[in-house]
């Protein structure tokens, strides 16, 4: 199993990074006509969390990669040994590939609305049917099931940081996301906000 991990951790999130960010991003942004990555770069508290989350994908790519280099070592490292199961182990699996496809499904969905912060300068449209008839933000849910498989797959001190610093930076996020598109799109988000739940 571990042979396959090793291979198997690394090209899943290369495929996540390269699809569901930056291949999409580059889709909507051909439709347009502009950048759809709007995190500011500022000194404000909306800019620093834009910063951590960059910094923490970074940090779980590096991670991924380094995996796939020292394997035997790694693997190993602050392993939580009660929770090194196999068949936690394909559940973890079963939970990353299926967030792979239920976040590009949801971005397909959200169709030009597709951003990665908040555009204040472009009007969306306001997003309720696919998978956010379920959920409000199916694809945060979507990062946070992949954060968890990795977890699974791998149940280490380190991914459950990954897990940890991910989940929190998510909520922020998601309440930053939800505060604006409450003021863009009035009583429609809030009856919308009142069928639907935040995430599941």
């Amino acid at each position: 199993m571990t042979d396959f991990l090793r291979i198997f951790v690394p090209v899943y999130f290369i495929l996540f990074f390269s699809v569901s960010f930056l291949g999409v991003s580059i889709a909507v942004a051909r439709r347009i006509g502009k950048n759809p990555n709007v995190l500011p770069k500022d000194d404000s508290a909306y800019g620093l969390i834009g910063h951590y989350f960059k910094l923490c994908l970074l940090g779980l790519f590096m991670y991924t990669i380094l995996l796939f280099l020292f394997s035997d070592d790694l693997f190993k490292l602050y392993l939580l040994h009660f929770l090194d199961l196999e068949i936690l182990k394909y559940l973890g699996i079963f939970l990353m590939l299926t967030s792979l496809v239920w976040v590009i499904t949801a971005q397909a969905q959200m169709k030009n609305s597709w951003r990665i912060g908040i555009d204040k300068d472009y009007a969306t449209e306001l997003v309720t049917v696919g998978l956010f008839r379920f959920s409000r933000n199916p694809v945060f849910l979507g990062m946070i099931f992949s954060l968890t498989g990795f977890f699974l797959v791998l149940p280490t001190m380190i991914s459950v940081l990954f897990l940890f610093l991910g989940v929190i930076l998510i909520q922020i996020q998601i309440r930053l996301e939800e505060e604006f598109l409450e003021k863009q799109h009035h009583e429609n988000y809030l009856n919308y906000k009142n069928k639907v739940r935040r995430l599941l």
